[in-house]
């Protein structure tokens, strides 16, 4: 609905408020066409306004998609998706290796090193902001190109107090620290923290 929409939709309502506000016992029949004339204007306004199908189903993402009544939200392509989650929640989740020569299956409750994501590591640049440390670009897959994109921070028109470089591989690990934190109050006369 665009604004023009919006507007004159808004004002044939305002009218039909007013014509329900006069309505009495003793109302003329004329007044009661003009307040019908005023109701259809608005109801045509209001289907010009609307743009796509009547949505089917509760779902925000798929509002005129098919219908499974059992769904809580009407939408059969979501609950599709919970109903197969569910079922892997059911059967361990996804397919079996049989992993001995005898054919027999080994159940595994971590699954096997090629079902797991092989671990990522990234290069986190980070700055103190005064109070604490925060992120000051994008993580980097390279080390050097993080310490290279640091130094150009540093070097810079307007550097930070410090940086830092973290490593992040399944934990975080500081590698290196450029200048010296020191922790700023933020309230003037010092009435912070």
């Amino acid at each position: 609905m665009n604004h023009a929409q919006l507007t004159a939709l808004g004002r044939a309502l305002r009218v039909l408020g007013e014509h329900g506000e006069a309505l009495s016992a003793d109302t003329p029949d004329a007044k009661l066409h003009e307040a019908k004339d005023d109701l259809k204007r608005a109801l045509d306004l209001l289907e010009d306004s609307l743009g796509g199908d009547r949505p089917t189903t509760r779902c925000a993402e798929h509002p005129t998609g098919p219908v499974d009544k059992d769904a809580p939200d009407l939408c059969l392509l979501c609950e599709t998706r919970r109903r197969a989650a569910r079922r892997t929640e059911y059967d361990g989740g996804g397919p079996r290796r049989a992993a001995t020569d005898a054919g027999e299956r080994v159940p595994s409750r971590y699954g096997t090193r090629e079902e797991r994501p092989q671990p990522q590591q990234r290069w986190l640049p980070e700055a103190w902001n005064g109070q604490e440390w925060q992120l000051c670009g994008t993580p980097r897959r390279d080390r050097r190109e993080a310490e290279l994109y640091l130094t150009a921070q540093r070097r810079g028109p307007r550097p930070a107090m410090a940086y830092r470089l973290v490593h992040e591989f399944t934990d975080y690990e500081v590698l290196r620290v450029w200048g010296h934190p020191v922790r700023v109050d933020i309230e003037p006369m010092g009435g912070g923290l």
